[in-house]
């Protein structure tokens, strides 16, 4: 099928994320893609600057994970979970709990669902307590937990689409962001209203989630990890549980396996997704102490009540234990580190723009935020003709590289940025 086809069908009967039928804007249609290229269907090769939304952090066509996705294809591709299991969630879970010291593993279909798990899960803990007056979420305002329902209920009431649903949404409570940037002052007064809402509201709190020190879609901030500390004395004060969404930050994209690590903060709950299978399957996991299960499962009625067709997907898993053992033994901590400096070397200096409104890095994670809205289609031409893919939105360019991206490829994206950076 040639290009122009593809483009036809797609603008007749494809509708994308975040997007109108309505006058859409043309899109690049992609042929195939390996390491950190997409090649493009007219001829052009272009870097994954976004990782395909973080979730191809070791690369397309990574050998490690083709090679488990294509063993596993010789067992079987699929097999309900219910009453059944096999060798690659045996080990998953395994491997996932030593990690996290979380004991239980539940598989979920995406981020979001792993969200809604979560969510799920704190009420249920609750329930089986036989406290019911503990159904409301605490978080802070600029957080992004997915598009599902319960998980719009919990992202930012302003930036995010929580306004567009309201009247239908749980209502939940919100916080002023923190303020204290990750390489700034902590400023106590930043947790303060905070500690008002658990003064406040915590019989009614069945649990706080956020973001560990970076907040992602809602805004790509990093916080200062004293914050996360002091949530974690706060719930820990008033027996509240902590939810943390690792979703975006799990796997080493902060410089760290995981984002909580920077402030040495163990959740009650923990949400995984995106890198966790390489972006080569839609996989999650929401990870649980063995607390939460424990009374989940001893109280009530006994059993967790979430069951996805698709989870512990065989594939899935293979992928993800391949993956997971990358991030592992890979050395992805260096590499990240090597992504961090090349970065800052070519993001800091264009903050001077007056374009820019402020620029942050953060592991392998790159942020200009500018002063006016961009113009995605237009700013994406640039980039494209560059040689690079970042998919802006609202006043944020940014770029969450591939694991495996030399420093050369790093600094073809930061050049590409600069470029539309005036």
């Amino acid at each position: 099928m040639n290009i122009e086809r593809i483009i036809e069908l797609d603008l007749r009967h494809v509708w994308h994320p975040y997007a109108s039928t309505k006058n859409p804007p043309t899109p690049y249609v992609v042929d195939s893609a390996e390491g950190v290229y997409l090649n493009l269907a007219d001829g052009r090769r272009v870097i994954d600057g976004m990782s395909s939304w973080w979730a191809v952090a070791y690369g397309y066509k990574n050998p490690k994970i083709d090679a488990a996705v294509k063993a596993q294809l010789e067992k079987t591709s699929h097999v309900m979970f219910g009453g059944i299991t096999h060798e690659g969630a045996a080990k998953l879970a395994e491997t996932l709990s030593d990690m996290t010291g979380l004991e239980r593993v539940f598989f979920c279909d995406s981020g979001s669902v792993s969200v809604e798990v979560a969510m799920k899960m704190a009420l249920q803990f609750w329930r089986a307590k036989g406290d019911e007056k503990r159904t409301k979420f605490a978080t802070a305002r600029g957080g992004y937990h997915g598009d599902t329902w319960h998980a719009m209920s919990v992202c930012d009431p302003v930036n995010g689409m929580h306004s567009l649903f309201s009247g239908g949404l749980p209502i939940n409570y919100f916080a002023p962001r923190p303020e204290s940037r990750f390489d700034g002052d902590w400023d106590a007064s930043d947790i303060e209203p905070m500690r008002k809402l658990f003064a406040e509201k915590s019989d009614e709190l069945a649990a706080v989630i956020i973001e560990p020190i970076v907040q992602g879609a809602g805004g790509m901030r990093f916080y200062h990890p004293q914050y996360l500390r002091e949530l974690k004395a706060l719930c820990d004060e008033y027996g509240v549980l902590l939810i943390l969404d690792e979703i975006a930050t799990g796997f080493g994209r902060s410089g760290r396996m995981f984002a909580s690590e920077w402030a040495g903060v163990k959740p009650d709950i923990m949400c995984l997704g995106k890198a966790l299978t390489g972006g080569y399957l839609s996989f999650a996991a929401t990870l649980a102490s063995e607390n939460v299960a424990d009374t989940i499962s001893n109280f009530g009625v006994g059993t967790f009540m979430h069951g996805p067709t698709f989870m512990a997907n065989p594939l899935a898993c293979a992928a993800a234990n391949a993956a997971v053992d990358i991030a592992q033994n890979g050395g992805i901590a260096e590499k990240v580190a090597g992504i961090e400096r090349v970065l800052k070397d070519g993001l800091l200096p264009l903050k001077s723009r007056g374009s820019v409104a402020d620029v942050r890095v953060l592991g392998a994670i790159g942020v200009l935020e500018m002063r006016g809205r961009i113009d995605v289609p237009a700013v994406q031409k640039i980039l494209v003709d560059s040689g690079v893919w970042l998919r802006p939105f609202g006043k944020l360019l940014y770029t969450m590289p591939p694991f495996i991206s030399t420093a050369d490829q790093v600094r073809q994206i930061t050049d590409a940025i600069s470029r539309v950076a005036k």
